[in-house]
């Protein structure tokens, strides 16, 4: 890393991108080693979403049943190893707009770059079929003020989120953004856009950046959303759902009596002394405890 970068914090450089006319597609990542890596191969943003979260910390779907500190431990153990700027999804900011303070003062210290605070009601009430539904927009804004008002650092990005799309319709998204982005928020992001048509009458009303999850596949080209504003497009976090399949096939080989040396052939060390940072702790053991 160049010392222009070094001279800025991860969210100056995260702001920086987002004042430029390019949409990012960001890395999804789940800890300290895939964080690292992604910034060695050179992504300018990393991604930790609730349900990758969820299944990391405790082996468990995305049902809300991970709980604030967790999530705030692992952001911070992430931050701790890399300065490639996060964003991470802060779900529902853990209850309500008293704990959404607690939820931004958490990541901040943490060290995030960008959090997302959305407006679906959050976790399942008793009798819900399943099906998503969300707060009132004056819930919403009274979330967001929360949020804003918690920060600290001026450079670390709020963003305020929406599923209107895919839940209420195009009208009632357009009617979030307009009193999201009223409350002060840095950047929108939407959920669930599927055609140009709707992105683009949304984006019409929209004066800040925007961030799009599950997007159709219509919405890919890169300097198309850049045009409207958009400035990071998630993807999916397949890395995680790769690690594990890849974790399953080596133990699965292992307990059905392959060689170990044929399981690990594939295996880049140099890869991994890297990512570890190895050479930096052989020179801390040269340098402080006298060894070689």
């Amino acid at each position: 890393m160049n010392n222009e970068m070094t001279a800025k914090t991860p969210r100056q450089r995260f702001r920086e991108q987002l004042s430029k006319n390019v949409c990012l597609f960001p890395a999804s990542i789940f800890d300290p080693m895939s964080v690292r890596i992604a910034e060695d191969i050179g992504f300018e943003v990393g991604m930790l979403a609730g349900s990758v979260a969820s299944m990391t910390v405790l082996g468990a779907p995305d049902l809300i049943v991970l709980s604030l500190t967790e999530f705030a431990d692992q952001a911070r153990r992430i931050c701790r190893a890399s300065d490639l700027p996060l964003i991470v999804d802060a779900d529902h900011g853990y209850g309500n707009a008293l704990n959404v303070a607690r939820t931004v003062q958490e990541l901040e210290t943490a060290g995030v770059a960008a959090l997302s605070i959305e407006d679906t009601i959050l976790p399942r009430p008793y009798g819900a079929d399943g099906t998503a539904s969300l707060v009132s927009i004056d819930e919403g804004i009274g979330k967001l003020r929360a949020a804003l008002d918690a920060r600290r650092d001026p450079d670390l990005v709020i963003i305020g989120r929406t599923s209107a799309p895919a839940t209420n319709g195009i009208a009632d998204a357009v009617a979030r953004v307009d009193a999201y982005q009223d409350a002060g928020v840095d950047m929108i992001m939407l959920i669930g856009v599927k055609t140009r048509a709707d992105l683009e009458t949304i984006a019409s009303r929209v004066r800040i950046p925007i961030m799009l999850g599950g997007a159709g596949d219509a919405l890919r080209d890169v300097d198309y959303l850049a045009s409207l504003g958009v400035r990071v497009c998630l993807t999916g976090h397949q890395p995680f759902m790769a690690a594990m399949q890849a974790v399953y096939d080596a133990l699965k080989a292992l307990r059905s009596g392959v060689n170990p040396a044929e399981v690990a052939v594939n295996v880049d060390a140099a890869m991994i002394r890297n990512t570890t940072r190895d050479d930096d702790y052989r020179r801390s053991i040269e340098r402080y405890l006298g060894a070689g």
